[in-house]
């Protein structure tokens, strides 16, 4: 079993520069072709620091759709949700 050094000798822990995480946020958002880089990524990246990213991307894309998902059934449903009260003078 190799040690924890050797791990991180061989490259798959290789930091990502601010750079790359701009970078990585922008094909990610690239819709459809960004969807699954992110999900290759996610799966399969050889650098744990790319994989965890693009994994942290990947659920802060399902909350999202399960926030607004949410929010249109309740608005299907006929749920009164509380809207700010604008009063112009």
């Amino acid at each position: 079993m190799s040690s924890k050094k050797e791990r991180c000798d061989e490259g798959n822990y290789e930091p990502i520069s601010a750079w790359g995480y701009l970078g990585y946020e922008i094909l990610f958002s690239i819709p459809i072709i960004g969807w699954i880089f992110l999900i290759f990524y996610a799966l399969g990246a050889d650098n744990q620091n790319v994989k965890n990213f693009a994994r942290s991307y990947f659920c802060i894309w399902l909350i999202a759709i399960v926030v607004v998902i949410a929010y249109y059934a309740a608005i299907g449903m006929g749920v009164d949700l509380p809207l700010p009260e604008v009063h112009f003078q």
